[in-house]
């Protein structure tokens, strides 16, 4: 009698296992962008459609290729380096003392950004439910203090499925404002200069240079300490070029059709909600709902990389000092309209972060070179 054939046993597909994984990295950068800027459509009335043709796709296409790069690159050096504390990575790009800096400014960058979902929220109660702005304000601060305090894990969970559901739905409200839209995108074009837009630069390639600058100084300890958590490079890179390329075409897509409304949107707070009414207000006050889980998704993970920097998540420090701060982003949130504070935080900072955007490609390009064969 012969012994029995050893059974073979099958290795798991382990491309297929990483794919949900990588997706839910990709869906919590999506939800860390969306924010209150991106949902609301000032960011990318700002930042995108003022600018015309050149804002939509010169301005778009540059921070398609550079935010790609950027949560790629934080997101695979968090699988790679596994830092003791996520703020290294400024250490890892910058050296020593100029990480220091960024490690701090970032810290103090990401609480001022805080403040603005804080007071986009605040613009929505006031100029969609004409209620006090007062109300949407402490009610996001109450919500996302909340949130915090269970800590990073469970907050994963949540922003990764919430966050494409929100993109979904502002994409195809951008689809219908391009289609439907009273300018129409040629016409919205040739009302720009007629119009007293905000901008967020001079010109539309220091405009994508900024806008990549202040979400890299959001995302670079958030995609670390993510990162960190991957099972393979290919898994946390693949989370990182899904997240950054969906991004970037949706702020075009919405850029578009604010373009082809600007008539009517020029000089509102929410400028989105413009578009939503045009259609139906049932449409708008139902969208009215998706911007402000669009800035809870990106509050949440903005206070928690505050909270966490000092301290350990879950003691009672922790938690006194994620209300503490709630509380003192609600105060200041709540002192400028939502379009200034946009403007102020996220332009001023946005140029700062140009400089951790070409230190972080030197540090690839010295990388790709030490490795090049003789």
């Amino acid at each position: 009698m012969t012994d029995a054939a050893p059974t073979r046993i099958r290795p798991r597909n382990t491309r297929t296992r990483s794919l949900p994984r990588a997706l839910t990295f990709a869906g919590a950068i999506i939800a860390f962008l969306i924010g209150s800027g991106f949902a609301t459509g000032q960011e990318i009335l700002q930042y995108f459609t003022s600018y015309g043709y050149a804002g939509l796709f010169g301005t778009g296409l540059l921070v398609l290729v550079l935010m790609t790069y950027v949560c790629v690159e934080c997101l695979t050096a968090g699988q790679s380096e596994k830092f003791d504390r996520p703020s290294r990575i400024f250490h890892y790009y910058c050296g020593r003392h100029l990480g220091a800096f960024f490690d701090y400014f970032s810290i103090l960058f990401v609480f001022l950004s805080f403040t603005v979902m804080v007071a986009g929220a605040g613009a929505v109660f006031q100029e969609h439910y004409g209620l006090s702005k007062y109300l949407g304000g402490i009610g996001l601060a109450v919500a996302v203090g909340l949130t915090v305090w269970f800590g990073l894990r469970g907050l994963v969970d949540v922003i990764g499925k919430i966050g494409p559901l929100i993109v979904v739905i502002a994409v195809a409200l951008g689809v219908l404002g391009l289609i439907r839209g009273a300018d129409g995108v040629a016409g919205g074009n040739a009302l720009l200069p007629a119009l007293e837009l905000t901008q967020a630069s001079s010109n539309w390639y220091l405009s994508g240079l900024s806008y990549v600058g202040f979400c890299m100084l959001w995302l670079a300890a958030f995609l670390t300490a993510l990162g960190a958590t991957a099972r393979s490079r290919r898994e946390a890179s693949t989370g990182g070029l899904v997240g950054g390329i969906a991004f970037s075409l949706a702020c075009i897509v919405v850029g578009l059709g604010l373009l082809a409304s600007i008539s009517k949107v020029n000089g509102t707070e929410i400028p989105m909600l413009v578009l939503a009414s045009d259609f139906s207000p049932l449409l708008a006050s139902g969208f009215s709902v998706i911007i402000l889980a669009g800035i809870y998704t990106t509050a949440v993970p903005l206070l928690w990389t505050v909270s966490s920097r000092f301290l350990t998540e879950k003691t009672r420090a922790y938690k006194a000092a994620t209300l503490g701060l709630a509380a003192a982003g609600t105060l200041i949130g709540l002192v400028l309209p939502f379009s200034q504070m946009v403007n102020i935080v996220y332009v001023v900072n946005g140029y700062v972060g140009i400089v951790l955007l070409v230190l972080m490609l030197v540090k690839t390009a010295a990388r790709l070179i030490r490795h090049q064969p003789a």
